[in-house]
């Protein structure tokens, strides 16, 4: 199922497998341009996934996007890795926890 826009994506997120996301305590920002862009913010603790829109102070990741490219990468028409080096996704913060967030998401 395709996911159309990026309320959805970010839901997508903050509903994750709670046995995917045991034991990552982290804020990640997605900083999104373009249509529907805009600032999303996941907290990840203690196996649950909380999502607000705006920006957090001080994030453990901050994903930085066009927010087509970033539904693209939620409908598996991008691979992340090709993304980051066409420079369509930005990554900055902990790089771990960026590797974790593609397992927590497939």
């Amino acid at each position: 199922m395709s996911i159309p826009n990026v309320k959805q994506a970010m839901e997508k997120i903050s509903n994750a497998d709670p046995e995917k996301i045991k034991g990552v305590n982290a804020v990640i920002l997605f900083d999104l341009t373009g249509e529907n862009g805009g600032a999303w913010t996941v907290t990840l603790a203690d196996g649950k996934a909380d999502l607000e829109q705006g920006k957090t102070a001080q994030p453990n990741l901050t994903l930085s996007a066009d927010s087509a490219d970033l539904l693209a990468l939620f409908n598996g028409e991008l691979n992340p890795m090709v993304a980051v080096m066409q420079g369509k996704l930005k990554i900055s913060g902990d790089m771990s926890l960026a590797m974790q967030l593609q397992n927590i998401l497939t």
